[in-house]
């Protein structure tokens, strides 16, 4: 609707020219926009969690956030269900969590096969109840990349969203307490 007001608005002096009454009709109204209401979600969405990178090289990227640029990092944990390790950088708003493949089903190391170098993978963020968030997504044709959360890095239910249902982006769901 506004776009539609402002086309009309820059278009007004030139239909005034040909006899058209509608310039009398914009310059006398006033275009409002309220926000749409809707109904109050079971589930909220929260804060960014992180942004995952793969590493071809997990010490090295480790060396790079803690020497060079200086950063707290966690130690390197193996996640088995998920077939990664993980490093953990922390930033005063947010984590980077730098992903190595775990064996060779890892879907880091599929990411890497087309990565060579690494690169973000995807990015994790909050919600309240992540079971209630699936349910709702599922009903919006968001696909989950599994029927169940899974037990995360931070020992807390995880949930991946398929990319192609998320304007290409991979996105991780972390149930926090808001």
């Amino acid at each position: 609707m506004i776009k539609t007001a402002h086309c009309l608005i820059q278009l007004a002096p030139h239909l005034s020219r040909i006899g058209c009454g509608i310039h009398r009709l914009i310059h006398s109204t006033t275009v409002t926009w309220t926000q749409p209401s809707f109904p109050s979600a079971v589930w909220k969405l929260g804060s960014l969690n992180h942004v995952a990178i793969a590493t071809p090289d997990l010490k090295k990227s480790t060396a790079l956030y803690r020497d060079v640029l200086g950063a707290e990092v966690s130690d390197i944990q193996a996640l088995p269900d998920h077939g990664v390790y993980t490093v953990f950088v922390k930033l005063d708003n947010a984590k980077l969590e730098l992903l190595h493949p775990l064996g060779e089903n890892s879907p880091i190391q599929n990411f890497l096969n087309k990565n060579k170098t690494g690169g973000i993978h995807h990015i994790c963020i909050e919600v309240n109840d992540i079971k209630a968030a699936m349910k709702d997504l599922k009903e919006q044709n968001i696909r989950c990349l599994s029927n169940e959360p899974k037990i995360g890095a931070h020992g807390k239910p995880v949930v991946f969203l398929h990319p192609k249902d998320c304007d290409g982006v991979l996105v991780e769901l972390e149930e926090t307490k808001l």
